[in-house]
């Protein structure tokens, strides 16, 4: 009794971690596209780099 509701446990255990990893991602990220950068380049040198 007790060995087969180990196996059961473990199973179990087995089949929620699968669920987990295969189940698609829930993330709720807007919908923006790509950004273009607006900011300047640094040029080597003047930072210091």
């Amino acid at each position: 009794m007790a060995i087969s509701k180990m196996f059961v446990n473990m199973a179990q255990f087995v089949s929620e971690a699968f669920m987990r990893i295969f189940t698609p991602a829930n993330d709720a990220y807007p919908v923006i596209g790509v950004q273009p950068f607006t900011g300047s380049i640094c040029k080597k040198g003047k930072a210091g780099w």
